[in-house]
């Protein structure tokens, strides 16, 4: 290697100017750049010597057309508020790195057609990968038609078992939110959820129920009080359960937004919160979680660390890899609206 590198300082570093300073081929310099297997270990060593000496950085498009890549993704969603859809790609974000990977977001509402219209955009513009984020845990059905590209479903699974499919152990959670309460000596627990149709609603009660007979007891009520997912919902649920149940002393609730309804309810009752009857949501929307009074205890699914796995995943899929699905925990963030009586 030349003992100093001759590069005008006027003008930016190219891959010929590497080449020259390591005494090789612009071919060999590419190749040793782009990780070639077909360079000797020692001949890679001196041109990113050089290459780092010179403080060359690869044009991303040339990189691109000798990788085949495009270092582009896209991120395909139905989750019109952005919920589960931001925090995702927030994660996957911070997976691909800064400045490394750029993401193509997609609406497609729900829609087939408007689906295949986002699919067939984003295929022409060459994209790496796709993710896939549901407004809905159930299972959807894989991208129709032949799709050359790697996908990953996040939140809610491909139908199909062979797809690559990240997703959050809701029966777990719901399991997770009872053992909270109980851990805050609560024992007449009462669960109000959204619809029965929804397969989130259907796993955390599964998980509240299994969490309640492990200790002996059971839902007051016997059986979750299944709805609809909003506040209004939360307040009528809420003044049906103490009206009924005047026992009751923590409510288990499907989402935030039941929580903040039930909250609403309680106060009306002159019950207080967390004194005598605690509240636990789902979702942790810090929008209302973080706001409601008292501030409320809710079940997080780490929305952002299923984005970041589905990042990682893709990248080892397009690396020829072969991911495997997987379904990870949730965990509780305590707030004011829950409250140890031990």
């Amino acid at each position: 290697m030349a003992n100093e590198a001759e590069i005008p300082t006027n003008r930016t570093p190219t891959l010929t100017d590497v080449a020259k300073l390591a005494g090789v081929s612009v071919a060999t310099a590419s190749k040793a750049i782009n990780g070639r297997s077909e360079v000797r270990a020692t001949t890679r060593v001196r041109v990113l010597e050089a290459a780092e000496l010179l403080s060359f950085a690869p044009n991303a498009l040339a990189r691109g057309l000798l990788s085949g890549r495009t270092g582009t993704v896209g991120l395909l969603t139905s989750d019109l508020e952005g919920r589960f859809s931001i925090p995702i790609l927030m994660g996957a974000e911070d997976a691909f790195g800064a400045g490394q990977v750029s993401v193509f977001l997609c609406d497609a509402r729900g829609d087939a057609i408007r689906e295949k219209h986002h699919v067939r955009a984003l295929l022409s513009r060459r994209v790496d990968g796709l993710i896939v984020v549901g407004s809905r845990t159930d299972a959807r059905p894989p991208l129709a038609g032949n799709i050359p590209v790697p996908v990953v479903y996040v939140y809610a699974p491909s139908s199909d078992p062979a797809d690559i499919s990240i997703t959050v152990d809701n029966v777990g959670g719901g399991r997770l939110a009872i053992e909270h309460l109980l851990a805050c000596g609560r024992r007449n627990i009462a669960h109000i959820t959204g619809e029965a149709g929804f397969q989130a609603a259907l796993d955390r009660a599964e998980g509240a129920a299994a969490a309640l007979a492990a200790a002996g007891l059971s839902m007051v009520g016997g059986r979750p009080y299944f709805g609809s997912w909003d506040e209004s919902w939360g307040r009528a649920a809420a003044h049906m359960v103490v009206e009924h149940h005047s026992e009751v002393d923590a409510i288990f609730c499907g989402s935030d937004q039941i929580a903040r309804g039930v909250l609403d309810a309680l106060r009306d009752l002159g019950r207080d919160v967390p004194g005598t009857t605690s509240v636990i949501g789902f979702d942790n929307w810090e929008a209302i979680s973080a706001h409601s009074r008292p501030r409320l205890t809710s079940v997080d699914m780490n929305l952002k660390r299923l984005g970041a796995m589905a990042g990682q995943r893709l990248f080892e899929a397009i690396d020829g890899g072969t991911p495997i699905s997987e379904e990870f925990p949730s965990r509780v963030v305590m707030r004011e609206s829950t409250l140890s009586v031990g």
